[in-house]
C-alpha cells in the first residue's frame, strides 16, 4: 500500500507548522520568511500541488488494482471516488482531542481557590497573632496543625488548577492503522497479569482476567497475554490450562456478537436485557450454551480449588507423573508454558488466538525478589524476548477488561504521529463491581480519579496507579523521550566565515542542525553510513547490517527503525562524556540490561518485533526468556534502579511513573464513555483500613529513600505542579499526626473548660465565616466541573479522616521503625466471623481484629465523654456558659460526623461493638484523663506559704 499523507496534529488537537508524510518525507517546508501575499501565494500553489499529487497517487493505486478510470465514467463512480476522498479527509483528521472545561465552570473555580488562599492567610495571621492565654499549650497545638493542614491544601489544590477532559476517535483510528481490506498497521501489545496466592486471589477471577484479554476487541496476531505466578501455584498452572481450553469456544461467541463485557463471571451475571441489540436469531440459542458451557468450567475449577486446599505430603504431581518444580513456592527454578498462539491452537471456529503464556521466575533463598516489581520486570524480560510488543498493558488479576475497545482507546494516544512519540504511559481510571451503593469506605476513590487526576493530566500526566495502564516499552528501558529539534538559525552568506566571529560561530550551529537533522532520520539524511549500538551498522539502503544476519533485514520483520547511538546515549544514566562520544561496548550494554544477547537486540527496536532471525527457532527463544528469569539475572545491573519498574517501595507504581516524569516524558488520562477495566475492592473496614496501610507506607519509604520528590532530579524535565503533586503523595501520611491531635483537641477544651481560640470580635468573626465560606465553595464548584457527587465527595472526607487518625498514622512509625531501624513490623488480621453468603454485600458486615481500629474508638469514646462533661458543666453553671459551649461542641461533633462510618463498621449487621475494642478503647481512654488530670497544666500552681482562713476567731 502507498504510504497515505496524514497532517500530524499538535497535542491540544491544532495544525502545526509542518506536515509530514508517515515515510518521513516532508510535504511542505518553510525556511526563511516570505511575506504577505507572496506567502499566500506560495502556500495555495504548494496546496493545489500537494492536492494534484495525491490524486495521481490515488488514480495510480486504483490502475494497480485493476480498476480503469475512463474520463465518461457515470455518476455512481464519481460518487464512489468522492466517497474515497471523503475517507482520506476523515483520516487525516486528530485521533483525540481535548474537551475543554466551559469558562463559566472553571474561572469561577480558580477565582474561589485565590480567595480561599487570600482568606486563608488572614485566618492564620489572625491565628498566630491572637494566642489564648488561659490555654496556651492548647493554642500552639491548633495553630501547628492548621498550618500543617494549609500546607498540604496548597499542595493538593494547586496540581487542579488546569483539569483536563480529552477524547477519542476510534473510527479515525481505524481508517488510518485498520482499513478493511489492507494490512493492519496497529502496533502490536503485551498484556501482563500479576497474581501470587491463587488461595487468596480466587483463580476463578484471574481466568475471567485472562478470557477478557484473549477476547478483547484487537487484532489477535497483536495481542499476547502473559501470566506472572509468584506463587508457583499448581492450581494456577491447571487453571490456565482450563482457561486456554474454555478460550477457543468463549473467544469466537463474544467477537461474533460483540457482548460487552467479555468477563464471562461478569457478563452472565449482570443484570440488563441482554437480547438488547442483538438482531441475530441464533444468539439466544448459542448464549444459553455458552453459559452452560462456562457453568460446567466453573465446576472444574473450583473442584482444582477444593483438590488444592490439602497439599500432599510428597508435593504435587503433573499429569505426566513428574514432581510439580514449584512444590517449595521459595525455591524453584524458573517455568514457562505457552497455551496459546502457537500452531494448532485454533478457536472452535478455525480462527487464530492470542497467545497465553504463563510464567514464572526462579526463586532461591538468599535473593531479594522484589515482590511485585520484581515480577513485573521478569515479565518484561519474557515478553521482549518471546514477542517484543512496542506497548505494554499491565492488569492486576482481579482486574479484567470491561469495555473490549479499551487498547484502540489507548492506541489513540500512543500511535499519534506528535505526542505519542513522547508519551511513557497511558492511565485509565479503576473502576469497581461489588461496593454497596453507599460506599460507606469511599473504596470507589472517585474524587481522586474523577478530580485530581484530571488535574494532572493538565499538566505533565497523571501517577502511574499500579493497574489499567499501558506503557511505553522505550519508557521503561529507561531511555529519554525525543527532544524536538532547533531550527538552525540564519545567517548571512554575503561575507566570509573568517570575517565575523558571529558569521563562524552562527555557520557552526547551522551545520550542527545539519547533522542533527541527519541524526534524527529525516529526509534530508541520504545514504550516509549511521553507526548504532553493538557494532551495528545501517544505510539508509540496508546494505550492511551486522545485527540483524540479513542484509537490509534490520531488526524486525517489518524492518523497524533502530536507536542511534547519540539518541539511546541521552536516555543512560551516569555514563560520562567520553563514552556517548563512542560505541557502547558488549560489556556497557550488559552492564546495564544484563547477559542476554538476545533481550540486548529486542532492546534497539524502537517499534517493537523480534530480531530477525531468532523467531525461525521457537525453542532457542524459550531457553533463553528462561536464562531472563533467573533469580540471579539482575544482578549487577540497573534493573529496579533505572530501568523497568523501580525498587525501594511497596508502591513500586508511584516511584516507577516518577523517575518517568523526571526524564521529561508525559502520560496521558484517558477516561472512555465505558469503563476500560473494571476490578474488585475490599469493602470490609479492616481489609480497608490495611490495603490504606500499604499505600501510606510506601509513601513514607519514597519519602526516606533518595527519590523523594523534595530533592530528587531537580536538574530534569519535571514541572513544579507535577513536583508538588508527586510530594503530596509521599508526605500525606505525616497529616495523620496533626489530625489526630486535632481530633483529640476539642475533647480536651470540653474537659477543662477552656478553648483554642479567645473571644471573637467583629473581624475575627468575618474571616472565620469567610474560610467556612470558601471551603463550601470550592467543593462545590469542583463537584459542579467534575460531575462527582456530593455524595462521593462526602466519603471521601468522612474516609480522610478515618484512615488518617488509624492507617496513616501507623505507617509513619511502621515506616520510620523499617527505614531507621531495619525492624520490618507486620499487622496481621485474623477473622472473627463469617459473610453472609445470602447478602451480596455480607463481607461489608465482616469484623477482623486489627490494631489499626483503636485509635479511631479512642477519639469516638473521649469526644462523646467530652460532649457529655462539657454539657453538664453548663447545666450547674447557668446560661451565662452556653455560649463558649456552642464552639466546643461544633468542633468534638465534626470528630464525630467524620468518624461515624467507622462507628457503624465497628457495630456491624447485629450494632455490636466487638468486646476487645471497647476494652482497648475504654482503657486508653481512662489513662489519658486520669493523667491529664493529674498533671494539668492549666491550673495555677500556689506559690509560697499556704494561707487559710481563720474564721470568726481569728
Amino acid at each position: 500500500m502507498d504510504p497515505v499523507a496524514f497532517d500530524v496534529y499538535s497535542e491540544n488537537g491544532e495544525h502545526p507548522p509542518q506536515r509530514w508524510r508517515t515515510g518521513g518525507q516532508t510535504l511542505s517546508s518553510f525556511t526563511g520568511s516570505v511575506a504577505g501575499k507572496d506567502l499566500e501565494a506560495e502556500r495555495e500553489m504548494e496546496g493545489s500541488m500537494e492536492w494534484k499529487d495525491r490524486i495521481d497517487k490515488w488514480k495510480t493505486k486504483q490502475e494497480k488494482r485493476g480498476n480503469k478510470l475512463n474520463p465518461d465514467d457515470s455518476d455512481d463512480d464519481d460518487d464512489k471516488n468522492d466517497d474515497e476522498y471523503m475517507l482520506l479527509a476523515e483520516a487525516r483528521q486528530p485521533l483525540w482531542r481535548k474537551v475543554p472545561i466551559p469558562s463559566s465552570q472553571i474561572n469561577p473555580y480558580r477565582i474561589v481557590i485565590v480567595l480561599r488562599l487570600v482568606v486563608l492567610c488572614f485566618f492564620l495571621k489572625f491565628r498566630i497573632t491572637t494566642p489564648a492565654t488561659d490555654a496556651v499549650p492548647l493554642w500552639l497545638a491548633s495553630v501547628v496543625c492548621e498550618l500543617w493542614f494549609a500546607l498540604s491544601w496548597i499542595l493538593d489544590q494547586l496540581p487542579k488548577w488546569a483539569p483536563v477532559t480529552r477524547e477519542t476517535y476510534l473510527d479515525r483510528l481505524a481508517l488510518r492503522y485498520d482499513r478493511e481490506g489492507e494490512a493492519c498497521r496497529l502496533a502490536p501489545i503485551d498484556f501482563f497479569v500479576s497474581t501470587v496466592d491463587p488461595l487468596k486471589e480466587p483463580p476463578l477471577i484471574t481466568a475471567n482476567t485472562v478470557l477478557s484479554i484473549l477476547a478483547a476487541d484487537y487484532p489477535v496476531d497483536r495481542t499476547s497475554c502473559y501470566v506472572s505466578d509468584d506463587g508457583a501455584s499448581m492450581l494456577l498452572f491447571d487453571t490456565l490450562s482450563e482457561t486456554a481450553e474454555f478460550a477457543r469456544r468463549w473467544v469466537p461467541f463474544c467477537k461474533k456478537f460483540a457482548v460487552e463485557p467479555r468477563a464471562p463471571e461478569f457478563y452472565f451475571s449482570q443484570k440488563m436485557d441482554y437480547l438488547k441489540d442483538k438482531v441475530q436469531p441464533t444468539f439466544v440459542k448459542e448464549r444459553r450454551a455458552m453459559k452452560r458451557e462456562y457453568e460446567e468450567f466453573k465446576v472444574r475449577v473450583n473442584a482444582l480449588v477444593a483438590k488444592a486446599q490439602k497439599k500432599p505430603e510428597e508435593g504435587w504431581v503433573m499429569q505426566d507423573g513428574t514432581p510439580w518444580p514449584g512444590n517449595n513456592t521459595r525455591d524453584h527454578p524458573g517455568m514457562i508454558q505457552v497455551y496459546l498462539g502457537t500452531q494448532g491452537a485454533l478457536d472452535v471456529e478455525g480462527h487464530e488466538l492470542p497467545r497465553l503464556v504463563y510464567v514464572s521466575r526462579e526463586k532461591r533463598p538468599g535473593y531479594d525478589h522484589h515482590k511485585k516489581a520484581g515480577a513485573m520486570n521478569a515479565l518484561v524480560r519474557v515478553s521482549a524476548v518471546l514477542t517484543n510488543a512496542p506497548f505494554i498493558l499491565n492488569l492486576d488479576c482481579d482486574h479484567y477488561v470491561n469495555n473490549s475497545k479499551a487498547v484502540r482507546e489507548a492506541m489513540c494516544f500512543l500511535m499519534d504521529p506528535q505526542l505519542g512519540r513522547k508519551l511513557c504511559y497511558v492511565q485509565f481510571p479503576q473502576r469497581f463491581d461489588g461496593i454497596d451503593s453507599h460506599d460507606r469506605y469511599a473504596n470507589r476513590n472517585v474524587v481522586f480519579f474523577d478530580i485530581n487526576m484530571k488535574g494532572l493530566d493538565g499538566i505533565q500526566g497523571p501517577v502511574y496507579v499500579g493497574t489499567g495502564c499501558v506503557f511505553n516499552r522505550q519508557a521503561l528501558y529507561g531511555y529519554d523521550p525525543p527532544r524536538p529539534e532547533k531550527r538552525p538559525k540564519m545567517t548571512c552568506d554575503c561575507w566570509p566565515s573568517w570575517c565575523c566571529c558571529c558569521c563562524c560561530f552562527g555557520g557552526g550551529k547551522q551545520r550542527r542542525g545539519k547533522k542533527d537533522k541527519s541524526k534524527g532520520g529525516g529526509a534530508d539524511s541520504g545514504d550516509e553510513p549511521r553507526r548504532g549500538l553493538l557494532g551495528f551498522y545501517r544505510k539508509r539502503s540496508g546494505k550492511k547490517d551486522k545485527l540483524g544476519g540479513k542484509k537490509g533485514g534490520g531488526l524486525g520483520k517489518k524492518h523497524p527503525r533502530a536507536f542511534e547511538l547519540e539518541e539511546i546515549e541521552e536516555g543512560l544514566e551516569g555514563y560520562e562524556e567520553l563514552e556517548r562520544s563512542s560505541l557502547m561496548s558488549q560489556k556497557s550494554f550488559e552492564k546495564r540490561f544484563g547477559q542476554s544477547p538476545v533481550f540486548i537486540a529486542s532492546t534497539l527496536v524502537e517499534d517493537g518485533g523480534l530480531p530477525q532471525g531468532a523467531a525461525a527457532d521457537p525453542a532457542s527463544l524459550i531457553k533463553e526468556a528462561i536464562h531472563v528469569i533467573s533469580c540471579g539475572y539482575e544482578e549487577k545491573t540497573e534493573w529496579g534502579k533505572e530501568i523497568g519498574w523501580i525498587y525501594g517501595s511497596v508502591t513500586e507504581d508511584i516511584l516507577t511513573g516518577f523517575k518517568m516524569h523526571c526524564r521529561g516524558w508525559k502520560s496521558v488520562y484517558c477516561t472512555p464513555a465505558r469503563a476500560a477495566f473494571k476490578g474488585s475492592a475490599p469493602i470490609n473496614l479492616s481489609d480497608r483500613l490495611h490495603q490504606v496501610l500499604r499505600w501510606a507506607l510506601g509513601s513514607v519509604e519514597i519519602f526516606m529513600s533518595r527519590h523523594c520528590p523534595l530533592w530528587y532530579a531537580y536538574g530534569g524535565r519535571l514541572k513544579w505542579l507535577e513536583r508538588f503533586a508527586y510530594t503530596n503523595t509521599i508526605v500525606y501520611p505525616f497529616t495523620s499526626i496533626p489530625l489526630l491531635a486535632y481530633c483529640t483537641i476539642p475533647a480536651v477544651c470540653l474537659l477543662t473548660g477552656k478553648f483554642i481560640i479567645p473571644t471573637l470580635n467583629n473581624l475575627a468573626s468575618i474571616w472565620f465565616i469567610a474560610l467556612f465560606l470558601s471551603i463550601i465553595a470550592t467543593g462545590v464548584l469542583e463537584l459542579r466541573w467534575s460531575g462527582v457527587s456530593i455524595e462521593d465527595w462526602w466519603r471521601n472526607e468522612q474516609f480522610w479522616v478515618i484512615g488518617g487518625v488509624s492507617a496513616h498514622l501507623f505507617a509513619v512509625f511502621q515506616g520510620l521503625l523499617k527505614v531507621l531501624g531495619g525492624v520490618d513490623t507486620n499487622f496481621t488480621v485474623t477473622s472473627k466471623a463469617a459473610a453472609d453468603e445470602t447478602d451480596a454485600f455480607g463481607e461489608l458486615y465482616l469484623f477482623k481484629w486489627t490494631t489499626l481500629l483503636v485509635p479511631p474508638t479512642t477519639l469516638i469514646i473521649i469526644n462523646m465523654v467530652g460532649i457529655v462533661a462539657g454539657v453538664s458543666d453548663a447545666v450547674n453553671n447557668g446560661y451565662g456558659s452556653w455560649g463558649p459551649l456552642f464552639g466546643k461542641l461544633f468542633f468534638s461533633f465534626w470528630v464525630i460526623v467524620h468518624l461515624y462510618p467507622f462507628l457503624k463498621g465497628l457495630m456491624g449487621r447485629q450494632n455490636r461493638t466487638p468486646t476487645i475494642v471497647v476494652l482497648w478503647s475504654i482503657l486508653l481512654a481512662s489513662i489519658f484523663s486520669l493523667v491529664w488530670v493529674r498533671i494539668d497544666p492549666f491550673i495555677p500552681k500556689a506559690k509560697g506559704p499556704i494561707l487559710k482562713p481563720c474564721g470568726v476567731e481569728c
